[in-house]
């Protein structure tokens, strides 16, 4: 029999977990607020626990799916955690899921922290993959169960160490769409769709990861690397001037200029450190020390 699983919280994200677990064959007891939630999960065989506390008799594995820590707190209060390992896939900042580490070990289990990379029909799906943190050994003995919702990446024993990596994807990932949308959204005032401008937005984004004249995804990595940031093609001062116009533009068009212009002082701010003659990379210094 595959490893029984716990899943508390029945959101999007929970319930396609719950679902996943289900369809893999592991027997599945889930818990939410809201009982209703589980009624598709239990038609398709899950068991609904009464509550929290008692659902923890089901498993040594609890996977968490809430909102954020305190409703883990909320619903694991006065809980016995002992042989529990807790999986906590909610949100949360780094130094909260080191306290949330505290609190679970303090109740006599042990807490795994993850940063899930899809969203919920993602889940278990081809390219699905979760950060985790917190101690190997815990996540080791579940590698398989967990292995269900996508592929296991392990980044380091801090448990604020998952949230780290995800932060920061997930800021990656809005920043570049929002970056899009700006794009969009000024070549939509001179009549140009979204359409026909994708082509273009796919074709950098994908030049940016290669390892031609326009990969400085892996440019910039090799100069933040070596604290060296050459500017004689193109100097950062060069591209803040560039960073104006496009605030100019924006105002122009008539469309919101916040995300331009907090970029263009971001590489102001750079300049005015001493870095106008490096070249694009030397903007990681301003935001390292702002």
């Amino acid at each position: 029999m595959k490893t029984p699983v716990i899943v508390i919280g029945l959101g999007p994200m929970g319930a396609a977990m719950a679902r996943t677990f289900l369809e893999n064959g592991h027997p599945t007891t889930v818990w939410n607020r809201t009982a209703s939630k589980a009624a598709p999960l239990v038609k398709d065989g899950a068991t609904l626990a009464p509550t929290a506390a008692e659902a923890l008799a089901a498993s040594e594995l609890v996977v968490v799916s809430q909102t954020d820590y305190k409703a883990m707190y909320d619903s694991l209060d006065g809980a016995d955690l002992k042989g529990r390992v807790i999986v906590n896939l909610s949100s949360g900042s780094p130094g909260e899921l080191r306290r949330a580490s505290e609190w679970v070990s303090e109740r006599g289990g042990v807490l795994l922290t993850g940063g899930v990379m899809v969203p919920p029909p993602g889940i278990g799906q081809p390219g699905a993959y979760v950060f985790y943190s917190g101690p190997e050994g815990a996540l080791e003995s579940h590698r398989e169960a967990l292995g269900e919702l996508g592929d296991v990446t392990f980044v380091g024993e801090d448990p604020g160490l998952s949230m780290l990596y995800y932060q920061s994807q997930i800021y990656l990932f809005w920043s570049t769409l929002a970056a899009y949308m700006h794009a969009v959204a000024l070549l939509g005032t001179a009549g140009v769709s979204a359409q026909e401008f994708r082509p273009f937005a796919a074709s950098l984004l994908t030049e940016l990861a290669s390892d031609g004249p326009m990969g400085f995804l892996k440019q910039l990595t090799e100069e933040f690397e070596a604290g060296v940031y050459p500017g004689a093609d193109n100097t950062l001062r060069m591209q803040a001037v560039g960073a104006d116009h496009v605030v100019e533009a924006a105002r122009e068009a008539g469309i919101d200029v916040a995300g331009p212009t907090a970029l263009r002082d971001l590489f102001w701010r750079a300049v005015d450190a001493g870095h106008g003659e490096d070249g694009l990379s030397a903007v990681i210094e301003a935001v390292r020390r702002p």
